[in-house]
């Protein structure tokens, strides 16, 4: 009986500490803040007009699909992850582990690759956003771009060679600032909505543009880069948890994306016009800049340099973390360079990489990141599911509806860019 007390007594410490651990707690909030950061990049700024271009019911579906297709996807890549043997495995390693090693480190290169360019793109973009800010609104003169892009890539990069808890401090001063002003200013253009064009539009065109959005809702709440990262560290700080609590997160951070930015886009949809915003597509400029330009609203104007900021800053963070981890799994795997050595030489290379395509501002940015597009589709989407059926650890999710959607999603998305790209 004592015995019996005593290993009671003995677990209850045990029992506590589990309970506490499957509460939501702090450690979750700061990462559906950096994942949610990870999502938000200036993308957001012509999601508006990407997805508003093509009519008014196929906005409504794909707000509709959004929250399926953002969560269901990024849930799958997840367990893909979290069902390696190896509980400190990184997404190569799984890779390695399912699909064999030359098959394996094939994946991980284009995953590798898909990330880069967008870190590259963001290097420019901010870069350029800060230097027009400076001029534009501070009234002063340009800085030397050697100079400004070096110090914002530095600052950056620093950020994350910081350690864990430095990265979620800093991705938590930015997303609160950045969902604050999301927010307001959805508000802010409640006034000036109109009456959007409500007719249907026929079979076959409402179906291309439905097809074609897919990619832009895909990419729009995109948080790949940094899943494998959250993953590993659910894994060490939750253990038997980590599945759970990684899906908890997942979940709340995709309400949280689908809540302000589809409030956002919106209120910028509503408040334009079809030829407004046909006009601002051609233009290339993103929808708070064409809403101050066609209204001189000098408080938009303000702001839409600070969301472009804080937005591309945020998502930079988030996919350095995804480029980090899969270039030193790379390197550790076909040399005898300590993990440790190969993420510091990475992270200079990346920083030297980023830096020097700041400089140059090339033109080459959308063709990039169409390129980067069909592999992140394959490798969120697709790989996932095909895994469902290879792995015995995932074949309790074997013909379930939700693998069947993200699968057909996967397909619809890859076959729309290809085609994109090729007419």
């Amino acid at each position: 009986m004592t015995t019996s007390q005593g290993a009671t007594l003995s677990n209850a410490p045990a029992q506590d500490a589990h309970t506490s651990k499957s509460k939501w707690n702090l450690h979750d909030t700061q990462w559906t803040l950096s994942l949610f950061g990870t999502a938000v990049g200036a993308g957001i700024l012509f999601l508006p007009i990407n997805i508003g271009i093509g009519g008014f019911w196929p906005l409504i579906i794909m707000a509709c699909l959004a929250f399926p297709m953002t969560f269901l996807a990024h849930r799958g890549l997840a367990r893909f992850v979290l069902s390696s043997k190896n509980k400190e495995a990184d997404f190569t390693d799984v890779v390695e582990e399912h699909f064999g090693v030359n098959a394996g480190r094939l994946i991980s290169l284009l995953y590798f690759l898909s990330i880069f360019p967008i870190l590259l793109i963001y290097g420019v973009g901010l870069t350029n956003t800060v230097d027009s800010f400076m001029v534009n609104q501070l009234g002063m003169e340009s800085p030397s771009r050697v100079v400004l892009s070096g110090v914002l890539v530095a600052v950056m990069i620093g950020l994350m060679m910081g350690g864990e808890r430095l990265m979620l401090r800093a991705f938590a001063i930015l997303v609160y600032p950045l969902v604050g002003i999301l927010f307001f200013l959805s508000l802010y253009l409640i006034p000036s909505w109109q009456m959007p064009d409500t007719t249907m539009p026929g079979l076959g065109s409402f179906s291309k543009t439905l097809w074609l959005s897919i990619p832009i809702i895909v990419f729009s709440f995109s948080h790949a880069a940094a899943i494998s990262s959250f993953v590993n560290k659910q894994r060490s700080h939750y253990g038997d948890l980590a599945t759970s609590k990684s899906e908890a997160i997942l979940k709340r951070t995709s309400l949280l994306l689908i809540t302000f930015v589809l409030l956002f886009v919106f209120s910028c949809v509503l408040s334009l016009t079809g030829d407004q915003m046909a006009e601002a597509k051609a233009a290339n400029v993103s929808v708070l800049s064409y809403l101050a330009n066609i209204t001189e609203n000098s408080f938009i104007a303000t702001l839409g340099p600070l969301v472009a900021f804080i937005a591309i800053m945020s998502s930079f963070l988030g996919h350095f973390l995804g480029a980090r981890e899969s270039f030193t799994g790379l390197v550790t795997k076909h040399s005898s360079m300590r993990p440790k050595v190969a993420d510091k030489v990475g992270a200079v290379l990346m920083f030297f990489a980023i830096w020097f395509c700041a400089v140059k501002n090339p033109s080459i940015l959308d063709m990039m990141d169409q390129l980067s597009g069909p592999i992140i589709a394959m490798i969120l989407f697709i790989m996932p599911m095909i895994a469902v059926y290879k792995v015995p650890s995932l074949q309790k999710y074997r013909n379930r509806l939700s693998t069947l959607f993200v699968l057909a999603v996967g397909s619809l998305a890859v076959c729309a860019l290809l085609y994109s790209m090729l007419s």
